[in-house]
């Protein structure tokens, strides 16, 4: 597991598991040539998420005349968080699956092709419409969760114990990430607010079979890697029992629509209590419960920062001036800026923890930060909103408002709140990570990852329930709520700091 700090890149995006012995010993430039092939698997996979979520809000909520479905923020928030917590959520037993049913290799495979059918069911969508739309979805939902735990458990797998090239080889691996959530909505956006929605997602769908041709043509450079070691016993029952729990989960779900914050808690009370009574002694169970403190902390971070996608790019879309010397640009640009800051910034921060050496922040105090930056993000916008006129005195910011060239916000607004998000993603995404593996009890790794898959989607929820007011909620005080909720969780983190500490009994 990289240190913290060694890998910054979309960290929430990977999982670096030990490999037990090298599985490729094909090299290229001193890393197996697995890599590359895993490298561009998951680039044209974050491709296709990240250009799909930069039109998903707008195409919803898009006026019919425009090709969108006319949909208000209200219900269109509520898909939105609903998609996004479930692409982190199924990861869960996407990983369960693949340990013990398909083996990662063939689980990554599988999980492309479903990724694919769902951007091809978006792009085919007139002839289906909403059928198309929602089965769509399923299928990226369901792809993801097959393919985004197992293709970085492979990147560990081709490395040896102690190769000290398998640190650089995740960040390698991680810069495919970052390439990919960079360039999709420049290319996505563009196509879907300029040429048709359909051929914006029709590029999502692009990107994804290119990852697939090339993941199977260069999948003889794995050697070993990703396959299943033991044949299970029962397949027949094991796969009625995971598809039993993920009917009974997507029903639940469904019948339960309005209640899903209080289902999704709950179920998530449950499953530490269900840690907490794996603990064999006082220690263990310490640690778990700093986790589970952590845990809160995490999904409230997340909670601000992934309104990226939703209320944010409706804020981009509807009340920032998209144009920089006269140039326009369409409105989902703004979802490459996050990337494009990691890559400026992450070898900043690495040199900043190994620079304080000893200094360095605990876990814990970093995410006080991380909730610190992305609470003045809010602040910034909250303010950017109060600069335009008719925004500030509470006017209803729908699909067709149409504000004055002078009433439209300054673009460098939403850079400084990207900036100041970026930084708290560096505060906590890579660290979070670490700090999880190094917590939990080693029997229960396994599950304490679903813990930080968890957070991410209880997060996607959060900020997903948040754009369903955008539309009723005067934006001042809709992304002022924000900023005191996150500011005062950054506070009340600071005071616990020492507390955790204790908790984590030596763990940094």
């Amino acid at each position: 597991m990289p240190e913290p700090g060694a890998v910054a890149e979309k960290a929430e995006d990977a999982v670096a598991l030990p490999a037990p012995e090298p599985r490729s010993k094909a090299s290229l430039r001193g890393h197996p040539r697995g890599l590359w092939t895993l490298f561009f698997t998951e680039m044209w996979e974050r491709f296709s998420y990240y250009g799909m979520r930069a039109l998903l809000i707008l195409f919803m909520t898009a006026p019919a005349a425009a090709g969108g479905f006319a949909w208000d923020a209200r219900r269109a928030g509520a898909i939105y968080g609903l998609y996004t917590f479930s692409v982190y959520f199924t990861a869960i037993p996407g990983g369960w699956i693949a340990d013990r049913l398909l083996g990662q290799r063939r689980a990554v495979l599988a999980g492309g092709v479903l990724i694919a059918l769902g951007h091809y069911a978006l792009f085919f969508m007139g002839a289906g419409g909403t059928a198309f739309f929602y089965a769509g979805l399923v299928l990226i939902v369901l792809g993801t969760g097959l393919l985004k735990p197992n293709i970085s458990a492979i990147v560990g797998q081709l490395y040896g114990e102690g190769d000290q090239r398998r640190d650089a080889g995740f960040s390698i691996f991680y810069m495919g990430i970052n390439i990919g959530a960079w360039s999709a909505p420049l290319i996505c956006g563009w196509l879907g607010q300029r040429v048709g929605w359909h051929w914006g997602f029709g590029a999502a769908a692009f990107g994804m079979t290119l990852g697939i041709v090339q993941y199977v043509l260069g999948g003889r450079h794995l050697g070993e890697a990703g396959h299943l070691r033991e044949k299970p016993a029962e397949p027949g029952r094991l796969w009625v029992v995971v598809l039993g729990m993920l009917l009974l989960t997507a029903a639940a779900l469904y019948f339960l629509f309005d209640y899903k914050l209080l289902l999704v808690g709950t179920v998530t009370a449950g499953f530490f209590v269900w840690l907490l009574r794996q603990t064999r002694d006082a220690l263990e169970k310490k640690r778990v419960l700093a986790i589970l403190v952590l845990f809160v902390f995490a999904s409230l971070f997340w909670g601000g920062f992934e309104q990226a996608g939703s209320s944010l790019n409706l804020f981009a879309d509807r009340v920032t001036r998209n144009a920089i010397f006269g140039w326009e640009f369409p409105s989902s640009w703004f979802q490459s800026v996050n990337a494009m800051f990691i890559w400026m910034l992450a070898p900043v921060f690495a040199w900043i923890w190994m620079a304080l050496g000893p200094r360095e922040p605990s876990s814990p105090a970093k995410f006080a930060y991380a909730l610190l930056f992305v609470s003045l993000g809010f602040l910034v916008v909250a303010v950017a909103a109060r600069t335009s006129a008719p925004v500030a005195a509470g006017l209803p910011v729908t699909a067709e408002t149409r504000l004055g060239a002078a009433d439209l916000v300054s673009p460098a607004w939403l850079i400084v709140v990207y900036l100041l998000h970026t930084v708290g993603e560096l505060c906590l995404s890579p660290v979070g990570l670490s700090a999880v593996t190094k917590l939990a009890p080693a029997r229960l790794v396994g599950s304490m990852m679903g813990v930080w898959f968890l957070s991410i989607a209880l997060g996607n929820l959060i900020g997903g329930e948040v754009s369903r007011y955008f539309e009723t909620f005067a934006l001042p005080n809709l992304f002022g709520a924000v900023f005191l909720t996150t500011v005062s969780a950054a506070v009340i983190l600071a005071l616990l700091v020492g507390p955790i500490r204790r908790l984590m009994s030596g763990v940094h």
